[in-house]
């Protein structure tokens, strides 16, 4: 099994350390920033919790959480407040903005292990319960990911416009990559609500789709008199 990332943001570093200390001895793979700002510069999505201080810099760690919740990428990652804004206000701001346990401080480090077990324990359960769900609502190859539930596409993690019917094209070749689909396969599920398409409107898409999704273009792939496919 993998081991844990944990990133903490806070700007007491001593209190960083000591945590990431601690945290290490249980096992966990820490990470320190010492603010919002040099946390985004990061690559957060590869972190399993993130404990975030509220009372930071420019970028407070309230609207370091709305932009971690806000981004598809980020937006699962557990996060933990530790903070000295103790109201009970404060908490359920915290706690309304998707943050998954909130700790006041002064606190104790077993306090801090006690809390990072419990949420982690419990969102592990609910991905892998999740997992059924999130085969059907993303489709991924390598870096190419679609999300169809916010039909976005991303590139190795940029996003990608695409234009309607670019993006079911997309969907339908990757949901049956591995097969050459005819075109008039293709017409009768990406086109099935026009009355007149000619032949040449998959031709034009096929080339938009090629150039707009960079090196995964080169995945798609065309049999002459046979129609298209997108190659596992």
């Amino acid at each position: 099994m993998a081991t844990n990332r944990i990133l903490i943001v806070d700007d007491e570093e001593t209190l960083c350390e000591v945590l990431k200390l601690n945290l290490e001895n249980e096992g966990y793979d820490v990470d320190i920033a010492f603010s919002a700002e040099q946390a985004l510069g990061y690559n957060l999505k590869e972190y399993s919790l993130i404990l975030l201080d509220i009372m930071m810099g420019e970028i407070s760690g309230i609207k370091m959480a709305k932009m971690l919740k806000a981004d598809v990428d980020t937006a699962d990652i557990p996060i933990i407040f530790c903070t000295a804004r103790d109201t009970e206000d404060d908490m359920i701001m915290g706690l309304n903005l998707g943050a998954d346990d909130y700790i006041m401080k002064p606190y104790t480090v077993r306090n801090v292990i006690a809390r990072v077990k419990s949420v982690l324990r419990r969102t592990t359960t609910h991905k892998v319960a999740a997992t059924p769900t999130e085969k059907i609502n993303v489709l991924q190859v390598e870096g190419l990911k679609i999300d169809l539930e916010f039909k976005r596409c991303t590139v190795d993690g940029e996003e990608v416009k695409l234009a309607r019917k670019e993006f079911e094209l997309l969907v339908y070749l990757v949901k049956h990559r591995g097969k050459i689909c005819s075109r008039d396969q293709i017409l009768s599920r990406v086109w099935s609500d026009e009355v007149v398409v000619l032949d040449r409107t998959i031709d034009v898409n096929i080339t938009r789709l090629r150039s707009k999704i960079g090196t995964y273009g080169s995945y798609i792939v065309t049999r002459s008199g046979f129609g298209y496919g997108f190659r596992d």
